[in-house]
């Protein structure tokens, strides 16, 4: 099953978007602040590296 996913002027099958990400990896962040009355109670910040094991394998 292919699904086209549009990436800037031309159309690009899911499973493609897939493997490059999954060879080259991808880091998504973001943050959340919980507050009451502007007053900070909690802050999480997340980093997470998403890309296949043997992308990190060193090669040689």
């Amino acid at each position: 099953m292919t699904v086209p996913v549009r990436a800037g002027n031309r159309n690009v099958a899911l499973i493609d978007l897939l493997d490059r990400v999954l060879a080259g990896g991808v880091v998504v962040s973001g943050e959340i602040t919980l507050s009451i009355a502007d007053v900070d109670l909690v802050h999480v910040s997340l980093r997470t590296l998403i890309t296949s094991i043997t992308a990190l394998q060193p090669h040689g």
